[in-house]
């Protein structure tokens, strides 16, 4: 069934997403049962229900510039003010709590085969793509898919599971900090502070929205150009390593695909010009407001392709194969926090970066107010498509 706006109707989608956008966060900073929902969960929200009544399509060149141009562009202006020393030491928390979400991913890639693998046919090589796409990202669903010769039918009934699902997790993450059960027994300093100093970001509170911030013409200039200016850069010098570094062996597979990853690279030159030149990035001001607009923005692209009609026909069991690996993956995530005195926010970001990869975390950290997670969640994420491929091949190997 086609949409009643097609994917090539190219200003008319981009008017959809940034109305959505824009009016979530209006909707978040108006009204308080919109700043306890978030204008995260509304701008998702609308774009799944706009994509499921198709008056918008499940796919455009839109969402995928968006991907490609709009989220790099953001994490820049995400990491003008932060303190590289700082960041690196708190990734480090980060990574530990993200290794322990490995482990749980694919412990429940092997629950789930177990428990549907007579019901689907082929399930192993879906347990392969999800466990790598679960730890990693879409790179190494796409690199896994390749490696073991995946048929195309099941790549795409996996795809529209794993999107539909992908929303619904996000709806779930972002509530998890209001529910008293999580805020009883798991430590929230960012949340105290959050709501101590009545300081909200996005997610909170109504301040932070409405809040006046002078900006000028010479900020907004600043801001956009530095911005385009460290995409370029990290561009090159990622797609430089790429080609120059061999892969002859595991160690420097390993090392290009670190090395040649575009968002690692722009990770780090950001954190070395905010930690440097601290001066100049941390005086311009809106970086932060572009930043997490253009996120929300991002927000509502991550619900358009979660078709729940092609969820009912065409991959129902896939979508609970994924939802059993998702849901392990949160419980050994929070189960490790637990006993390691990590955060609930820690824990959270830390399964984001598992599931939704280097995009998805610093747009829910941003979303909500935890600054010191944005840079952090980025790094362990990258990281993430470095050991995905590895998890991967080893549940392929093993149960296909």
């Amino acid at each position: 069934m086609g949409s009643l706006i097609k994917a090539d109707q190219t200003w008319v989608l981009w008017a959809i997403l940034t109305g959505l956008a824009a009016g979530s966060i209006y909707l978040e900073g108006k009204y308080k049962w919109a700043s306890k929902v978030t204008s995260s969960i509304i701008a998702l929200a609308g774009a799944l229900i706009l994509s499921n009544l198709h008056i918008i399509p499940t796919e455009s060149p839109v969402y995928d510039t968006v991907w490609s141009y709009i989220i790099p562009l953001s994490i820049p202006m995400l990491l003008f003010n932060c303190n590289m020393k700082k960041i690196w030491k708190e990734s480090g928390r980060l990574l530990g709590i993200f290794i322990i979400g490995s482990f749980g991913t694919t412990l429940g890639a092997f629950i789930g085969y177990f428990a549907l693998h007579k019901y689907v046919p082929s399930l192993g090589y879906v347990a392969a793509i999800m466990t790598g796409s679960y730890i990693g990202g879409g790179v190494n669903f796409v690199a896994l898919s390749d490696a073991f010769n995946v048929p195309s039918d099941i790549i795409a009934s996996a795809t529209v599971a794993d999107n539909l699902l992908m929303a619904l997790y996000f709806f779930v993450l972002l509530a998890m900090p209001s529910i008293p059960f999580f805020k009883k027994h798991f430590s929230h300093p960012l949340v105290d502070e959050i709501e101590s100093s009545g300081m909200a970001a996005l997610t909170s509170d109504n301040s932070n929205i409405s809040r006046k911030t002078e900006i000028t013409i010479k900020d907004v200039a600043f801001v956009i150009a530095s911005s385009f200016i460290i995409v370029a850069a990290s561009t090159e010098v990622a797609g430089l390593f790429s080609k120059i570094i061999p892969t002859g062996n595991a160690f420097l597979k390993a090392l290009n695909s670190l090395l040649g990853n575009m968002y690692l690279v722009l990770t780090t030159i950001t954190m070395l010009l905010a930690t440097f030149k601290s001066e100049f990035f941390s005086s311009l001001r809106g970086a932060q407001e572009i930043g997490m607009f253009f996120m929300a923005v991002f927000m509502a692209v991550i619900g358009v392709p979660a078709s729940i009609s092609q969820i009912i026909y065409k991959a129902p069991l896939l979508l609970v194969f994924c939802a059993i690996m998702v849901l392990i993956n949160l419980l050994v995530t929070l189960l490790g926090a637990k006993i390691c005195k990590f955060s609930l926010e820690e824990a959270i970001i830390a399964s984001n970066a598992n599931i939704g990869g280097p995009a998805t975390a610093p747009a829910m950290a941003s979303a909500k107010g935890w600054t010191p997670l944005v840079g952090p969640s980025i790094l362990v994420a990258v990281f993430g498509y470095i050991i995905g491929n590895y998890f991967g091949i080893i549940v392929g190997n093993i149960l296909i």
